[in-house]
This record gives C-alpha cells, structure tokens and sequence, in this order.
C-alpha cells in the first residue's frame, strides 16, 4: 500500500506571506506613477491616480481569488 503524505501547511502559509508585499507595492507604484502623470497633465483633482489606485485595487483582489482557488485544490 501507499503511505498518504501528510499535507504541508507550511507551503501553504508561504504563499501568503508575500501577499501583502506584493499588495503594497501595487497600491504604491499605482500611486507614483498616478502623481507623476497628475503633475505631467496639470490634473489638479488627482484623477489618474485615483484611477491607477482602483485598477491595483481590482487586479489585486482578482490576483488574491485566483491564489486562493488554487490552494482549496
């Protein structure tokens, strides 16, 4: 017979703690590069950041979803 391997939690756990790096970087560079092109255009109400900052807001939730499905498997 087969002996089962037991499942390693660890890996699990290791696929997350980048996560939130990985989530502050996002909402960081989305944010730079926002100001940058608020400065470049003259855009005194901040527009393409706040834009740049909901489009890292969505791929990141979409990006933690599909991590999340994985590990259920």
């Amino acid at each position: 017979m087969k002996e089962k391997k037991p499942k390693k939690q660890l890996n699990k756990l290791i696929r997350f703690t980048g996560l939130g790096i990985q989530m502050g970087v996002t909402f960081y560079l989305a944010a730079y590069f926002g100001k940058k092109l608020d400065a470049y255009y003259g855009n005194e109400k901040k527009i393409i950041t706040f834009i740049f900052i909901i489009i890292a807001l969505v791929g990141t939730m979409y990006s933690v979803i599909i991590q999340l499905k994985k590990i259920q498997d």
